[in-house]
């Protein structure tokens, strides 16, 4: 299963926040963000829900200046092309 999952930081943690979560495994990619409400974007693949809610819950919630999350459980892809290097 897929999630993408928006990050909310305090502004001071960005840059260690998106650090960390880059080193998480199941996260295959993160974005740092602008123009909406959340500050990181990640795509994080997880085998159930169980494990989806450890690496939201045990992982990603504890990284220092992590205020909170939303996660959109994907259904179906119908396209996937990667346009951002870095």
């Amino acid at each position: 299963m897929l999630a993408f999952i928006d990050v909310f930081v305090d502004a001071p943690f960005i840059d260690e926040v998106v650090q960390t979560m880059s080193k998480i495994p199941n996260a295959e990619a993160v974005y740092r963000v602008s123009g909406g409400r959340a500050d990181i974007v990640s795509l994080v693949s997880a085998s159930d829900m169980n494990e989806l809610r450890d690496i939201m819950n045990n992982q990603i919630l504890k990284i220092r200046g992590v205020k909170g999350r939303v996660s959109s459980i994907a259904l179906a892809s119908h396209k996937t092309k990667s346009l951002l290097t870095r």
